[in-house]
């Protein structure tokens, strides 16, 4: 893994100087490439380089990432992963797949049928316990004319649900799990990549998305049955487009409850997102001092839902900030 490779190394171009796709590669192509270890695509600021023999994971990138850009080879990669059999025994009984980062296997194995949502979590890992260029927390962010919302929440809070009805409403997508935050700038760098939703979630907005395209459901992992949902192709074209942070909001999904926007406590946001944080106590002051200067400029709430649709009426006509606070 290089934090510090060239940003600037080329896309893969197609015969008309357009840069190539996972999705003008085709399947087969996907699929050598991935058993060589020769598939290297961006997201977001990142150069990822997978390894696989697995079709699952071939189909998966096929279906959910045929949008993202090849990267020539033989460019340097940021991360360089693999999802693969786990050896011996359990390659054959009640088989397992492994997931490796540089060689290195930071998690215990997982049954077969959870191998694509087992790289979708083990990417979320490689970049919230390496990349320390940037503040990291673990939330949803999205964005609307230049503005753009922080939902950080706990798993079962409704926050992928909202977030994923929300950037097919007129939001973009900058990131389902990790929103990382420029120092210099106090800018939220994009990382959209697959909504991960879970349990009821899955019904919910596939109802309420039927031309979105979906990964099949995988249940009986530790999160439930789980499946991932494509981000839309403008937030992945726009992925060089930061974005200020305007507002906190905390998600809260109860059924049968009454739709209900609070403003809460600049000072307790700040505590709570600190907390949300998988790197703040790495950048110390600086980090302490950013983010007390984000918060400081955002409008902070409480959000309690059930319905979807007066959801996404609401954020639609969300006022700017009122807060009179400057972020860096």
């Amino acid at each position: 893994m290089r934090s510090d490779a060239d940003p600037t190394q080329p896309p893969e171009l197609d015969r008309t100087g357009r840069p190539l796709t996972l999705a003008d590669l085709g399947r087969e192509e996907i699929g050598r490439r991935l058993r060589a270890g020769d598939l290297l695509f961006r997201t977001g600021p990142f150069r990822i380089r997978i390894q696989s023999p697995l079709d699952d994971i071939g189909d998966g990138l096929a279906l959910l990432y045929g949008d993202y850009t090849i990267v020539e080879p033989p460019a340097v990669a940021d991360f360089h992963v693999a999802v693969r059999p786990v050896r011996g025994p359990r390659r054959w009984f009640r088989p397992q797949v492994e997931f490796l980062f540089d060689d290195l296997q930071p998690f215990m194995p997982l049954p077969r049928a959870q191998a694509l949502p087992l790289l979708e979590w083990g990417l979320n890992w490689s970049v919230s316990s390496h990349i320390h260029t940037l503040l990291i927390i673990h939330a949803a962010a999205i964005e609307r004319h230049g503005r753009a919302m922080v939902l950080p929440a706990p798993p079962g809070s409704g926050k992928s649900t909202l977030c994923g009805a929300l950037v097919h409403a007129g939001w973009r997508l900058l990131s389902d799990e990790l929103t990382m935050i420029d120092l210099a700038t106090g800018r939220i760098v994009p990382l959209a990549r697959p909504v991960n939703l879970k349990n009821q979630s899955i019904d919910v907005l596939r109802r309420r998305l039927p031309e979105t395209v979906f990964s099949q459901p995988v249940r009986d992992t530790v999160k439930g049955t789980v499946a991932l949902m494509r981000a839309p192709a403008d937030s992945v074209a726009r992925a060089g487009e930061s974005a200020p942070p305007s507002w906190f909001v905390f998600p809260q999904y109860q059924a049968g409850s009454e739709m209900h926007l609070a403003a809460r406590a600049k000072s307790d946001t700040l505590l709570r997102v600190g907390q949300n944080s998988f790197n703040y106590s790495v950048h110390g002051a600086a980090g302490f001092e950013l983010l007390a200067a984000l918060v400081d400029a955002s409008d902070c709430y409480d959000f309690t839902y059930s319905d979807l649709d007066a959801a996404v009426a609401l954020f639609a006509d969300l006022a700017p900030p009122s807060g009179t606070g400057t972020a860096p």
